[in-house]
């Protein structure tokens, strides 16, 4: 089975110059006094107050949702961004995840008069295409970090390599005739 670490080497090929920093310090891009682990244990410390960390497990799963396969809150994607930028992140790092979680629920109170957690999924949507379209505060800035986060810590999970991928530790052989429409889903090796 694939390890974390691995998969991560994976993603920071895929994702190249533009990776956030965090990814690609527990990725293994060398950096001096990072610790080795990041899958193991809780975050050693807390990085998000309670609504911070309720807004973006809401926004985790609205990026990548619940749909024939797990989302993201049962690929655990919040508890991996947590540990990650508790763990691996900068406090250059941190900032913009977290002024861009407190400006989408300042946003969140004054359009819809609720918490970005309790606000309907459409509106969650909105507070991320504001968010994406630069319409908050450094929104662009937060949307691509916070992204690749969620996408980095799903497609690492087991849920997201073994479920929504086809894992397949030796594919076999090749056959460069393979009809198109046999194709079931993408393959993570």
């Amino acid at each position: 089975m694939i390890d974390r670490r691995t998969a991560l080497a994976g993603v920071v090929a895929m994702f190249g110059a533009n990776l956030f920093a965090p990814i690609a310090r527990a990725a293994g891009v060398p950096a001096p006094g990072i610790p080795p682990v990041i899958d193991q244990g809780p975050p050693s410390v807390q990085i998000f107050t309670a609504e911070q960390r309720a807004l973006m497990t809401a926004l985790c799963e609205r990026i990548i949702p619940t749909t024939d396969t797990p989302g993201a809150i049962a690929a655990g994607v919040p508890a991996y961004i947590e540990k990650l930028l508790a763990d691996w992140a900068l406090p250059k790092d941190l900032k913009p995840i977290k002024a861009g979680l407190d400006a989408l629920e300042a946003r969140s109170q004054r359009d819809y008069e609720v918490s970005g957690a309790a606000a309907t999924p459409e509106q969650q949507d909105a507070l991320l295409t504001l968010a994406m379209n630069n319409r908050i505060p450094n929104g662009e800035d937060f949307f691509e970090d916070f992204r690749q986060l969620v996408i980095t810590g799903y497609y690492t999970s087991e849920i997201g390599i073994t479920q929504e991928r086809e894992y397949l530790p030796v594919p076999g052989e090749y056959n460069g005739a393979f009809p198109y429409s046999q194709v079931n889903k993408v393959y993570s090796a």
